[in-house]
């Protein structure tokens, strides 16, 4: 096996759990190997340190899969890692059947990413050594998951940094284009093969739960008052507007909400799960807002949902001109920063939406907003919404800062998992 030598006074990356390998740590290799075979990682003076795949071609030259010198890269390796992972999800997550069950790095299995949509599973293979072992994977998949069927969305740009080409396949079995999920007590039509990334985000699981105390508590605002009231002769309890007048939406109390970037409706279904009177659920893909109209029909939540297919940036800007507003705003987009060099402008674009957004938020209210540019530090992102609210004259209650979900579990030491950032605020107008 060859022997990948780091150099003595590199950063010690590697043993404060950082799970790969650049090519400036590296001193010299040892022996000769293959592309995707397994290598070890010594330090300076021999001492043996970890055991990975080696691609040259990559700048992440060794991704880390074991620091047991004797243990073997086998099938067996493989159902124990998954086994694992499967076992971690049963304890922590709610329904075990839809949700992330390998998440790469983080489950020691660099490179590798599984979703699952009850019996179908939906893989990404990221890197050389993973494919040089997709047998394996789909050999250990079976045997601890039992599916029907595997998909492949190997259609990731990042596929070609490690020299493999970019592809969308059956791996196993018979694997239908839509599937249906349970989350969070919601259902979801999954489109495995068009939609974006494996075709679910599960990542937001427990954020999009987060936002059920914001939607209720608001008919006073909207000038709807309990009060007495004669109905057939009796004296009972109903909601009344400013007219005196009985409301009969069985919703008057709930908040009137926008959520941009809707994709797969998933926040505009979990904001009418909790009592949301009217939601305005927008996204510049046609597509996804077909998803979303599938999604909350399957509800039963149509009739409180308006669909809107726009530019999210034009759009805020337009509703601010108009005068429009909002109890809740929840912005979700899509990373801005997909590299180190488009911060700057991602920061731009996090702004503008934030400014525009708060904008629109009542007094009192509530603006909900996530970055998932791992490139945008979570230090950064909280700067980016400051600046917006002094330019909006508004005041910011943080109220609740989240990352990711359990599914996607963080290794210690490895910085680049950090990637996504959730927080509430209420914004108060600054006079």
């Amino acid at each position: 096996m060859a022997k990948v030598i780091l150099h003595k006074h590199r950063k010690k990356r590697l043993e404060a759990g950082h799970p790969w390998i650049f090519q400036s740590e590296v001193m010299e290799i040892q022996g000769e190997y293959q592309p995707g075979e397994i290598v070890e990682v010594v330090n300076h003076q021999g001492h043996f340190l970890a055991k990975g795949y080696i691609n040259p071609a990559s700048q992440m030259i060794v991704r880390i899969l074991s620091y047991d010198p004797k243990e073997e890269i086998d099938e067996s390796f493989f159902v124990r890692r998954i086994r694992e992972a499967a076992e971690f999800r049963t304890r922590f997550v709610e329904n075990p059947r839809a949700c992330r069950v390998i998440y790469g790095e983080a489950d020691f299995l660099p490179g590798l990413i599984v979703d699952r949509y009850g019996d179908i599973l939906v893989a990404q293979i990221l890197s050389l050594g993973m494919e040089e072992r997709r047998d394996l994977i789909r050999d250990a998949l079976v045997k601890v998951f039992q599916p029907a069927g595997i998909y492949l969305r190997n259609d990731v740009p990042v596929r070609e940094l490690e020299g493999l080409e970019q592809t969308k396949e059956v791996l196993y079995g018979e694997c239908p284009r839509e599937v249906t999920i349970e989350e969070n007590g919601l259902k979801y039509i999954v489109d495995i093969v068009e939609g974006q990334k494996t075709g679910f985000f599960y990542d937001q699981r427990e954020n999009r739960a987060a936002i059920a105390p914001l939607m209720k508590g608001w008919g006073e605002k909207h000038g709807i008052t309990l009060k007495q009231v004669e109905v057939d002769g009796e004296t009972v309890v109903k909601p009344v507007d400013r007219r005196g007048r009985i409301v009969k939406n069985p919703f008057w109390d709930g908040a009137e909400v926008l959520e941009c970037f809707t994709h797969t409706g998933s926040f505009t279904l979990n904001a009418c799960k909790h009592g949301a009177k009217k939601v305005t659920a927008l996204d510049i893909s046609e597509h996804a807002i077909e998803t979303a109209k599938k999604n909350i029909t399957l509800n039963g939540f149509l009739h409180r949902v308006e669909f809107v297919v726009a530019n999210a940036f034009d759009y805020l800007r337009e509703c601010v001109e108009a005068g429009r507003s909002w109890d809740v705003v929840i912005l979700d987009p899509p990373a801005f920063a997909k590299s180190r060099g488009a911060v700057k402008g991602a920061c731009r674009g996090y702004k503008d939406i934030n400014l525009n957004g708060m904008k629109l938020v009542r007094p009192g209210g509530y603006l909900v907003t996530a970055s998932c540019s791992y490139h945008m530090s979570p230090e950064l992102f909280l700067e980016t919404i400051q600046d917006a609210a002094m330019d909006a004259k508004k005041i910011l209650r943080l109220i609740e800062w989240r990352g990711a979900g359990k599914d996607h579990p963080q290794i210690s030491g490895a910085e680049e998992a950090h990637y996504l950032k959730f927080a509430i605020f209420e914004v108060r107008d600054r006079r």
